[in-house]
């Protein structure tokens, strides 16, 4: 109780309070703009927050996180455009209640939904806090290693039908890190004689040419446009009270928002998937799923809601980030030596806790911002993308240059721009690089100190948490490569039948 009274003391502080506010606002207009998304505008904001105290820094990126959700549901509903790329299950039935003239219903239900799923999700990480703390001092550095390894094994497992594309792209990202001066003996990696290759690829810069880049040069290269949406009429918080009705759904869809939050590489789209799919097989009306059911949105705002708390934990109890998105906060945290791990839990419990409550305000405050401004935020969405476009662009460059002051940082991030785009074009996963560069030097400076005390591979697994750990990567692995077999065996049969009668026709 002394620790919580602790961290509501430090959040209490004008700057936090201001960081947080303007988190969580600029999130939710970020959000509603489709085609710009949280990535971009963490990825754009990080160089500022290294000059912030870390709280206030990450206050401010939690609250971009957490809230862009909440405005990307008002295109997907309003012009079946979500407005992040998580809200994209929402058009399924928000736009059709929008078609039937239920659009101040189908907002209300997402964002009462949204704010259901996000706190259910707080107050399960704040009861769970407790337990973190006993279990975290038992991960030495096998235990780091091998959870870091699960990581990007479940993020490339993840990528359903481009696994062997995500684990190209996180060897990539995993290569990038060894690039430069390495920890241990202190010789240079890769860096073919360029001075400018000595101090390695920066994550942050990685991560703005990927991300802001790469969606700015999207929006330049395609056609203009700048859709217009009708007008809300009524009262907001009455729809909103909707959600009371379908409690049973909306408990499941924020269980499962907080379950996959917590697996590294699942994230919204699995929680999604399974809470809506149960929404559908438990309805009354399952015929209407995708017609405009009410259920059918609650079940994916809810759910997407709930993972972005959730999503912390691995990160603070770990340092293991589950997501690009908290990858980026990663670097937050080593700026200002604020170590996620085992060791936070028992030195600064209290920061945590500031953490957790940040985001219970930022929920609240998205809310209250969204029953008197949802139309305000209609003019938003009519932003023309290459006007978004161009200032993306610029707000990136100026991001990057302010890092070091360096033009080749600039270079560095335009050409991961075009990797990104290309990436982008191919309908091939970005989120595998990033993860590869941050998990692939967790893994290898936690295998280095771990080899002094493995003198045979048995010795890797000898303690409780390293068996569960190496079991699951095994059993994760036999699993995925199982089902391939047999997909396998199903198309053979049907191979055979097709060329049977395509020679019965000849003939």
């Amino acid at each position: 109780m002394d620790m919580l009274l602790s961290g509501a003391e430090m959040l209490m502080r004008l700057d936090v309070m201001v960081a947080l506010l303007i988190g969580s606002i600029g999130g939710v207009i970020i959000g509603a703009i489709p085609g710009v998304g949280p990535a971009v505008a963490i990825a754009i904001l990080l160089p500022a927050t290294f000059a912030m105290p870390p709280l206030v820094g990450l206050t401010m990126l939690l609250g971009i996180y957490g809230s862009s959700m909440f405005g990307g549901s008002l295109p997907a509903i309003l012009i079946n455009t979500p407005g992040t790329a998580v809200n994209a299950l929402t058009t399924y039935d928000g736009h059709p209640m929008t078609k039937k003239g239920e659009a101040l219903r189908a907002l209300g239900l997402a964002y009462g939904a949204s704010f259901f799923g996000g706190v259910a999700s707080i107050i399960a990480l704040i009861l769970l806090s407790p337990v973190l703390a006993k279990v975290a001092p038992m991960f030495g550095s096998r235990e780091i290693f091998l959870a870091a390894l699960l990581g990007i094994v479940l993020v490339i497992l993840a990528h359903r039908g481009q696994t062997f594309a995500a684990g190209m792209l996180a060897a990539f990202g995993i290569f990038l890190q060894t690039v430069g001066l390495e920890p241990v003996k202190y010789t240079m990696r890769f860096t073919f004689g360029f001075d400018f290759l000595n101090s390695g690829f920066d994550l942050i810069v990685v991560v703005l040419g990927l991300f802001a880049l790469s969606q700015a040069f999207l929006l330049l290269i395609e056609p203009e446009s700048a859709p217009h949406a009708q007008r809300i009429e009524g009262s907001m918080g009455r729809a909103m009270m909707g959600v009371l009705r379908h409690k049973r759904v909306a408990g499941f869809a924020a269980s499962c928002g907080v379950m996959m939050g917590m697996i590294p590489g699942v994230g919204e789209f699995t929680a999604q998937f399974l809470s809506y799919t149960y929404a559908q097989k438990t309805s009354m009306t399952p015929e209407e799923f995708g017609k405009g059911s009410p259920e059918g949105l609650i079940a994916s705002e809810a759910a997407n809601n709930a993972v972005p708390a959730a999503a912390m934990i691995p990160l603070l109890a770990l340092g293991i980030p589950g997501e690009a998105l908290t990858a980026m906060m990663l670097s937050v945290f080593y700026v200002h030596n604020v170590i996620p791990g085992p060791q936070l839990f028992q030195n600064k419990l209290d920061f945590v806790y500031a953490l957790y409550i940040a985001m219970i305000l930022l929920n609240i405050i998205v809310v209250l911002f969204m029953l008197v401004s949802s139309n305000w935020l209609l003019k938003i969405i009519q932003i023309p993308t290459r006007f978004l476009g161009m200032m993306i662009l610029v707000l990136s460059f100026v991001g990057v240059y302010s890092l070091r002051n360096s033009i080749v940082d600039c270079a560095i991030a335009a050409a991961f721009g075009v990797l990104g785009l290309i990436l982008k074009r191919q309908n091939l996963p970005i989120v595998p690089i990033v993860l590869g560069m941050v998990l692939g030097g967790i893994m290898e400076t936690k295998l280095r100190s771990s080899m002094a005390r493995v003198h045979v591979p048995i010795d890797f697994f000898d303690r409780p948490i390293a068996a569960i750990l190496g079991l699951a990567i095994g059993g994760l692995l036999i699993a995925h490569f199982a089902s391939l077999y047999r997909e396998r065996q199903n198309r053979e049969p049907e191979s055979v039948h097709d060329h049977d009668m395509h020679d019965s026709f000849t003939r």
